[in-house]
């Protein structure tokens, strides 16, 4: 499907959104989401220009209802007329007519197959064959009616499959999986290959990064074997906000853009959105600097596959390995909300109990056979990987490997790396090391998750070792900040939760309340609970379904009210707003879930 070790892009079809050319040749577009009333001109025009002026180069306006479709004909009107042609975008749910009005007057419609001809209310959620396919004719007949209005005006329309809102007889036929997104997707795609319509941008997103990351490589390996070349819009739903946002949308957004997949990106943050494009411009200047590097000669191991987690088996030692999650090490003392397993300093390891360790370089090796210690450490990268090498790992069953990488394509390197221990049946744990030359936080928190998120979610790594170049580097970014975006790495790769994980959505004309408000209050008064997860959810569009894959959910119900869940199950309704954090309180309690 893509070549594990070297970097090359996708060959995709070229889809034309007004002015903005997608896929092909084009370098990958950035976007972004306003989350102003639809209805309210001036601000909506306000806010997409600050996008635009921020970067942004397609912009996408919510219409949950044919009012708002209309008023985007004012919005396109307001904007030509202050100089400004950026495409823009209708998002679509529930409403197809809205759809029909909407595609008259923006570049590019997306529609959801989970609820693109609404809710189908059932009284068994069991469908027979026959009921499945009449469900999927009417859907054809309904998508092909916007498909003239597309095609009559020269529109582009997104199928954006969403994790969060696939509809009942996607999950009654494939569960709540990325084969059921993948499946729900090629319909819509079949439809538009019947029709001979091929303005066709797609979306798969999830806000679990393994999911989403599972469903794209998933439906292009599909979409392959019935060449098709759609362009993939990639982002990450419901990613939060702060250093958690851009550390989740990096490690999915990231892996997929490792992989070269991906011709324009949405970084979903739950903050104003020009604030998401300097994340997604410096995410894809990141990969994209590895075009053109030198190749690396590796084979993939048979075990591997590129559509579900499989962690690589490797032998416990100490508390690194086998079942344990991955470790967190880092090369100095520091005032730490959550302790890092070991210190490195120099040529020896520090557990936090106090047992020291020896770090050998890899022209070592016969020091290292020499020595008893209970556990030993060796430091490779891929060149090193020789037959003495190969054998002394196989012998030295003890030994952790820290690996690094100085090639420009360091994930392909890495990769190559375990591919190789994997075809030499080597159980030898690895911990992930990489320094960085950064002059932010940020930075430092967009390049490191995007480098190895995605080899947490192929199964690779025991460890992570984050190190700034010191002479390089800002100065003002310490050890505690290292510590703190390698535990978020981990645990928005899924391998280790050691804080509480906010699933909040990007706001947008749907909101039902102030978000970023409401999810510092929500934070202030549970961030203290480690390991929950606790959606934050503007509104009903992905809020029941993302509550699934959290613990507990907050969600917009109506103007100032809200509708508190536990998993899919509503527990409370329509509270008033201002007593819903409190109540939300009450219900964690409740459960067993609360403490001091």
């Amino acid at each position: 499907m893509y070549n594990q070790f070297n970097y090359k892009r996708r060959k995709s079809d070229t889809v034309r959104v007004g002015k903005v050319f997608l896929g092909g040749r084009e370098p990958i577009r950035v976007q972004s989401m306003a989350n102003t009333d639809t209805n309210d001109t001036g601000n909506s025009v306000a806010q997409c220009i600050r996008i635009v002026q921020a970067g942004g180069e397609i912009v996408r306006f919510t219409a949950q209802g044919t009012r708002e479709a209309e008023n985007l004909k004012n919005i396109r009107e307001a904007l030509f007329n202050q100089g400004f042609d950026v495409p823009l975008v209708a998002d679509i749910h529930f409403n197809a007519n809205a759809a029909d009005v909407a595609a008259q007057y923006v570049e590019k419609v997306r529609v959801n197959p989970g609820n693109f001809i609404g809710l189908v209310r059932r009284d068994s959620p069991d469908y027979t064959e026959e009921e499945y396919q009449a469900e999927y004719e009417k859907i054809k007949v309904r998508f092909k009616q916007l498909l003239d209005i597309c095609k009559a005006h020269g529109r582009a329309v997104r199928i954006g499959v969403n994790h969060g809102s696939l509809s009942e007889r996607m999950m009654n036929r494939w569960g709540d999986t990325p084969r059921g997104m993948v499946e729900s997707c090629l319909e819509f795609l079949q439809v538009c290959r019947e029709e001979d319509f091929h303005d066709v941008v797609i979306s798969m997103k999830a806000s679990n990064t393994l999911s989403m990351v599972h469903a794209v490589r998933l439906l292009v390996s599909e979409m392959e074997k019935l060449d098709m070349h759609y362009p993939l819009h990639l982002g990450v739903t419901e990613a939060g906000d702060g250093e958690d946002g851009r550390i989740k949308s990096a490690v999915g957004i990231g892996a997929l853009l490792h992989d070269g997949i991906g011709d324009t990106i949405r970084v979903s943050l739950s903050e104003e959105p020009e604030a998401e494009i300097p994340v997604a411009r410096q995410l894809v200047d990141h990969i994209t600097r590895k075009n053109g590097h030198p190749e690396i000669n590796a084979t993939v191991s048979p075990e591997f596959t590129v559509f579900e987690y499989n962690r690589r088996k490797t032998n416990q030692i100490l508390n690194i390995g086998g079942d344990q999650v991955p470790v967190v090490l880092m090369n100095k003392d520091g005032g730490f909300t959550t302790i890092p397993d070991y210190l490195l300093k120099e040529n020896q390891v520090f557990s936090q109990t106090g047992a020291v360790y020896p770090v050998f370089a890899a022209d070592e090796t016969d020091q290292l056979i020499q020595d008893k210690a209970e556990a030993k450490f060796l430091r490779l990268s891929y060149p090193d990987l020789n037959e003495k090498i190969l054998n002394c790992l196989k012998k030295e069953r003890n030994t952790i490997v820290l690996l690094s990488s100085d090639h420009r394509n360091q994930v392909g390197e890495m990769r190559a790396f375990f591919h190789t221990l994997l075809n030499n049946q080597l159980l030898n744990p690895v911990i992930l090391c990489r320094k960085y030359v950064v002059d932010d936080l940020a930075s430092l928190q967009i390049q490191s998750a995007a480098d190895l998120g995605v080899l947490f979610l192929d199964g690779f790594g025991d460890g992570i070792f984050l190190e700034k170049d010191e002479e390089k580097s800002l100065k003002s970014i310490g050890v505690e900040q290292l510590n703190a975006v390698a535990f978020g790495i981990l645990q928005a790769c899924r391998v280790r939760v050691t804080k509480t994980e906010y699933i909040s959505c990007p706001s947008c004309g749907r909101t039902m309340f102030n978000l970023q408000t409401v999810i510092a209050r929500v934070k202030a008064s549970t961030s203290h609970l480690k390991g929950l997860k606790i959606a934050i959810m503007g509104c009903i569009v992905n809020g029941p379904g993302e509550m699934a894959d959290a613990d507990y959910g907050y969600v917009g119900a109506g103007r100032g009210k809200v509708s508190l869940y536990k998993k899919k199950e509503i527990l409370e309704r329509n509270i008033d707003e201002n007593e819903a954090v409190d109540k939300l309180v009450e219900l964690i309690r409740a459960n067993g879930d609360w403490h001091d």
